[in-house]
């Protein structure tokens, strides 16, 4: 097969490969990163790179106007090396603002009340003394153990890795035959996760962490399992978005040879959140004997390296929703080889363990009230119930609320618009950004804000369409159909104005519409009037940012009182964290999976008539929202 060779511009050596290969193929090969949010379908643009030199042939070229063609530029998970020699630029990927703000303002946890490691945690210390052998005791070593922990535990049976026994003998040595054993006892089975010469202080902390991993953030919390005290809390974006910010997306990259990176990028992204929280902790990463971990059902199965293609095909089934044990060695995370790693129970396709630590921390099982339960983000998965009885559902609601799927849209990093406001009388726009810097793009929240605004001041109507006819040159006729100026070219960071595109709000409205049909379907299921609901309980860190005010004005939230609005951060961080203490909290988490009752919403002719209606602002029904419907009469 004929080789062309291809040079990229990031001082990476050049590359040799067979002729047809994609450019984003030979990326990875030369080492040079190239962000793929949505996952190397071409649909989102942002792998435009720049061929300098040869040709390349073009499967598509979405995003791409007729001038970014004839200036050479190509998306490089769509163009094919032909047989010539090709030299590409790489236009400056947009970098991810480092150290989060949940990691930067992160709260104090402090262990549940009553908390009593000796009754509710696993993980076990135990300090054993043993005779040592002689001529008239040539009992082995591992057998001379199990006979200590008898003693000590009434540990009558004991599972051990190859790899630790074969380490056990010289510890033993070492440590003049007192050592300290790190055992876990949970299902009935007694493990062997650590020994360590010399004897420990039954004060000293044994460390464990919770997991969430998020479709676009990680968080760990680095705990210590004898005090229930949470010690650190670190948070990163997933280094898996380069490959797709959602979790389509992510089953796409990973077919056929993609497993193994997804798994490689977040085992890459949890080591880095383990090392960042041992060196502040003065800890080694070999030190943490357990970790207990929560996400979406993709994110779990990209985690395990288990195929995840069928949980985006009908009739949308998951190669499992409750994982057994691993030991950390198994899935290369770096903490104790033998540490054992739990994987909380998910309840389907798109409801995952994520949820079911979500509604154990947000604790909608221990009230008679009437809650709904919101996690806000790609997939914005919902669940109603009390303490009686759970529905949950799932709504693809796309990456628009997170900066995708907008021209100028962004994650809430420093420069990102987070409120905005317009004058009814001039259309001129005011506006909020992180970090105090000049605007570079909207995050989700700003998005929200501007939607809003838009619609009470006349700039958009009911249906989501900018009105060129208002006496305002921020309207105006844009590449991509009309458009209304956010942010003028001189005021913006990189020179260039800052837009919102009708192309933009109907992304935006298809994503509200998703969220808020699926509220509807869930309460109609159950025969609840939505605004009967007593109260909302919104997760996720998105949700923090959410202004209750303007998600109403939109229809992306209900239309009741404020009051009954609770934001609740990172639930399913909290639930892993729960879970990673208390067994009974654990044994929980699998009660509340199998209790939730899963509605698939794609086979529901309901959800799709709910969805339609949902499609305006802030719906075609206005009577489902007085409130809004009192401020178009008195004009705001």
């Amino acid at each position: 097969m004929a080789q062309s060779t291809v040079q990229f511009d990031h001082g990476a050596a050049a590359v040799s490969v067979p002729t047809g290969t994609l450019l984003i193929e030979a990326a990875h090969q030369a080492g040079v990163e190239i962000g793929q949010p949505c996952g190397g379908q071409g649909r989102c643009g942002r792998c435009a790179v720049q061929v300098t030199s040869g040709s390349v042939r073009r499967r598509s070229t979405l995003r791409l106007s007729p001038e970014d063609v004839e200036a050479g530029f190509a998306l490089a998970c769509q163009a094919v090396v032909e047989a010539e020699d090709v030299a590409v630029f790489v236009p400056p990927q947009e970098e991810i603002q480092r150290h989060l703000t949940t990691d930067r303002v992160a709260a104090e946890v402090q262990a549940p009340t009553g908390y009593a490691a000796d009754t509710m945690q696993t993980i076990r210390r135990v300090s054993l003394t043993l005779t040592p052998p002689s001529l008239d005791d040539q009992t082995d070593d591992w057998s001379r153990f199990q006979t200590g922990l008898r003693q000590q535990m009434g540990a009558e049976k004991v599972e051990v890795s190859l790899p630790l026994l074969r380490r056990l003998g010289g510890i033993l040595r070492q440590g003049n035959w007192r050592v300290t054993a790190i055992m876990d006892r949970s299902n009935g089975i007694s493990r062997l996760i650590d020994v360590s010469p010399n004897l420990t202080p039954d004060t000293a902390p044994v460390w464990g962490i919770a997991i969430d991993i998020g479709t676009t953030t990680v968080t760990v919390w680095l705990v210590d399992l004898i005090s229930g005290k949470v010690a650190q809390q670190i948070s990163e974006y997933n280094n898996q978005i380069a490959r797709g910010e959602d979790v389509i997306s992510r089953i796409i990259a990973s077919g056929k040879d993609g497993g193994d990176e997804m798994q490689r990028l977040v085992i890459e992204t949890i080591n880095e959140l383990i090392d960042t929280a041992c060196i502040r902790q003065k800890i080694l990463p070999h030190a943490i004997m357990k970790a207990t971990v929560a996400g979406n059902s993709t994110m779990i199965h990209l985690l395990l390296r288990i195929p995840a293609e069928n949980i985006r095909l009908e009739p949308f089934v998951t190669a499992v929703n409750h994982p057994p044990v691993f030991h950390a060695h198994e899935l290369g995370l770096d903490v104790c080889p033998d540490a054992l790693v739990d994987c909380l129970p998910g309840v389907a396709s798109y409801v995952g363990a994520d949820i079911s630590a979500g509604v154990l921390s947000s604790e909608i099982t221990e009230s008679d009230q009437t809650t709904l339960f919101i996690d806000v983000g790609t997939n914005g998965e919902i669940v109603l119930g009390s303490s009686e009885w759970l529905v949950t559902c799932a709504c693809s609601a796309g990456p628009a609320f997170e900066g995708a799927g907008v021209l100028h849209g962004m994650r809430a990093n420093k420069g990102a618009i987070e409120e905005c406001w317009i004058n009814g009388a001039t259309y001129e726009p005011t506006y909020r950004v992180i970090g105090g810097t000049r605007p570079r793009g909207l995050c989700g929240s700003g998005l929200i804000a501007l939607l809003a605004e838009m619609f009470l001041t006349g700039v958009v109507d009911k249906a989501g369409h900018i009105n060129l006819t208002i006496p305002t040159s921020r309207v105006r006729e844009g590449e991509h159909g009309p458009e209304y100026v956010v942010v003028c070219a001189e005021d913006a960071q990189d020179g260039r104005d800052i837009v919102i595109t009708n192309v933009d709000i109907d992304n935006l409205l298809r994503a509200k519409a998703a969220i808020y049909a699926g509220f509807l379907v869930l309460a109609e299921s159950v025969g609840i009037p939505l605004e009967s609901v007593e109260r909302v309980l919104i997760g996720g860190s998105f949700g923090k940012y959410i202004n209750v005010e303007k998600a109403v004005e939109i229809g992306l939230l209900p239309d009741i009182p404020w009051d009954r609005f609770s934001f609740l951060g990172n639930t399913s961080v909290k639930g892993a964290y729960l879970a990673l203490l208390d067994c009974h909290q654990r044994d929980r988490v699998k009660e509340i999976a199998a209790r939730m009752t899963y509605i698939e919403l794609s086979s529901d002719n309901t959800f799709y008539e709910a969805f339609m209606s949902a499609l305006f602002l802030p719906h075609t029904d206005l009577s489902r929202f007085p409130s809004v419907e009192a401020m178009m009469v008195t004009g705001g």
